[in-house]
């Protein structure tokens, strides 16, 4: 979990970290950002964090991360957070699994490098690139449990650029450290939402017991009388369900 100490130097570092001088300083500045994302909060602002410091500390003009959202049939990825990037290009920017460099990287589970984005054919956003003046970039794969994609994590330089294995393989620690990031705050999430559901059965269960001594009704017909109060005051059951209870201990 991140603290609000942690959340605000993570901030200073994105925005007062210097591209490091020697290796020990780049590699310090990558696993910093590794062990301040591995949290369950703030999930849509640790997005935009690991783009910002990744971008900074390893000196590339724009970071951009795309999430595979397996909630669409068939699933698509969509791009969840950049930097340096009308805010408008955001919207609704989402690519067929088979679609892009994005696609690519995601599918064959492996990073890429294009050194020239505005002459690879796979590249979808050439307009934008030549807008930004963006030129070489690095694609590494999100991997969750079991190695699984679960989004893409794209790097991109102002100039012609080969990118060393060294970088690569610390790129690619950053993505997996901030996949881990967003699959625990996803199964926190489920997590919760199973408690409320386990706690809303319980209260609904309460409620049925004093509709039954009071109103001498079946358990089915009590539940039948919950469900259709909560339909007429469009109010959930466990708010139905609270005020049975509450009214019984007044």
């Amino acid at each position: 979990m991140v603290t609000e100490p942690q959340y605000e130097n993570l901030k200073a570092i994105a925005g007062e970290c210097p591209l490091p001088e020697n290796y020990e300083k780049y590699v310090k500045g990558l696993m910093d950002i590794s062990r301040a994302i591995t949290s369950d909060l703030y999930l849509e602002d640790i997005l935009k964090l690991i783009v910002m410091v990744t971008a900074k500390v390893t000196g590339v003009e724009i970071c951009s991360l795309w999430l595979i959202d397996e909630t669409q049939t068939p699933p698509r990825i969509t791009l969840k957070a950049t930097q340096a990037i009308e805010p408008d290009y955001l919207k609704d920017r989402s690519l067929e699994m088979n679609e892009g460099v994005v696609g690519y990287v995601a599918t064959h589970n492996k990073p890429l490098i294009v050194k020239n984005v505005l002459e690879e054919p796979r590249f979808k956003e050439k307009e934008m690139a030549a807008k930004l003046g963006l030129v070489s970039m690095l694609g590494v794969p999100l991997r969750g449990k079991n190695d699984t994609v679960i989004g893409v994590l794209n790097c991109f330089t102002a100039f012609p650029h080969d990118f060393a294995e060294t970088e690569i393989n610390l790129i690619t620690t950053v993505a997996n450290q901030a996949a881990m990031a967003i699959v625990n705050t996803e199964l926190m999430v489920k997590t919760k939402v199973i408690e409320e559901e386990l706690e809303t059965r319980k209260l609904v269960e309460r409620a049925k017991e004093i509709l039954m001594r009071r109103r001498n009704l079946s358990g089915n017909d009590a539940f039948r009388w919950i469900q259709k109060r909560s339909m007429d005051s469009r109010k959930s059951m466990r708010h139905v369900a609270e005020a049975i209870l509450l009214s019984e201990e007044l």
